[in-house]
């Protein structure tokens, strides 16, 4: 029960054992992964193209800053959680100048204040974060993303542990998920929407990677079979194949009401065994990940629940690694028994 890499379904590992496709020389893998990738593109509601990188989540995060932004642009990051303040490391990584918008970790992003960042700094491109996962925070960044796309910025959300079990803002240009968080398919993948004037940014800017360059997924020149501009990860695209199908053939907005659903009731148990969720407002409470605060002993918690129910948590991240407990409740985790029987392992733990 962590907030990823999730529990595998029994059919997502036994699509993973398939005898392998020749991605490099066989057309029939073309045809698997442009099914996946429009697949993908009714999970993120978009028209925009979606792309698989074979790499974990991280990678789309780094793969975003190393394709939009040349050495001195200038960037503003959003940043309300460990996440967040990570994109400035990438911009600095790649020399470009990150101008941090720091907010506290337990409120979400005030518009008037992106637009006093946008009048004193000529930003050329924007980063934030849907669900910082170690706070168990969803922003609601559809006015930011409005103030920022009228002032001509591209921007890129991190929706990887958002993506698959609540809708994702639609209107960024670049949106970041990952296999092994709501999908509940294994690590290895990252999936990106990318727009098209996100393309024509990227096709502008000199680049200094290649493999966490976009630019080559995106290479006219390239043609089937050959069509990719490395060998892809054969195995973990057929799990990712069906841990889509799977959330399609249920419904979208069914699985988004199991998530809210499950979110709900484990922090309603949380609250009576005297837990209090991170985030200061509910609405900022996420539907993939609860965050309690639990003192300072959250690492015991952690290892007590597990030897004694056989039931794996996760503390936080950074200054409140210790501070947090984070029960995860997404894809195939997002299941009222399972919830309640993990909220009632903690409990016995705390003596509640």
């Amino acid at each position: 029960m962590t907030p990823g890499p999730t529990e595998v379904p029994p059919d997502v590992r036994e699509a993973m054992a398939r005898q392998i496709q020749n991605p490099d020389v066989d057309p029939e893998f073309n045809v698997l992964y442009e099914e996946l990738t429009d697949a993908l593109a009714r999970v993120y509601d978009t028209d925009d193209e979606v792309v698989v990188l074979g790499g974990e989540g991280m990678l789309g995060l780094e793969a975003s800053v190393a394709s939009l932004i040349d050495p001195g642009d200038e960037v503003l990051c959003l940043a309300n959680g460990p996440f967040g303040e990570g994109f400035a490391d990438f911009v600095d990584l790649y020399g470009g100048d990150p101008i941090v918008y720091e907010a506290s970790w337990r409120a979400g992003f005030d518009v008037e204040r992106v637009t006093d960042y946008l009048e004193a700094n000529d930003v050329a491109v924007a980063t934030m974060v849907h669900c910082e996962t170690p706070i168990g925070l969803l922003n609601d960044l559809d006015e930011v993303l409005e103030t920022l796309a009228d002032a001509g910025v591209i921007t890129v959300v991190d929706a990887v542990s958002s993506l698959g079990g609540t809708p994702v803002p639609t209107d960024a240009d670049v949106v970041i998920g990952a296999s092994q968080k709501c999908f509940s398919a294994p690590p290895g993948l990252t999936t990106l929407s990318i727009s098209d004037d996100a393309w024509a940014r990227i096709e502008a800017t000199e680049g200094r990677s290649f493999y966490a360059s976009l630019e080559p997924w995106h290479d006219p020149d390239l043609e089937e079979p050959y069509a990719f501009p490395y060998t892809h990860l054969v195995s973990n695209c057929y799990g990712l194949e069906v841990a889509v199908e799977r959330l399609l053939e249920e419904g979208l907005a069914s699985v988004y009401r199991r998530h809210e659903t499950v979110a709900e009731e484990c922090r309603e148990r949380g609250r009576e065994i005297g837990l209090d969720p991170y985030p200061a407002e509910e609405s900022l409470y996420a539907p993939t990940v609860t965050a309690f605060e639990i003192g300072a002993n959250a690492s015991q918690v952690v290892d007590e629940v597990l030897e004694e129910h056989d039931v794996r948590l996760a503390t936080g991240l950074g200054e409140i690694a210790n501070d947090v407990l984070r029960v995860g409740h997404m894809g195939y985790a997002a299941d009222g028994e399972r919830v309640a029987a993990t909220m009632d392992a903690v409990a016995d733990v705390l003596g509640s």
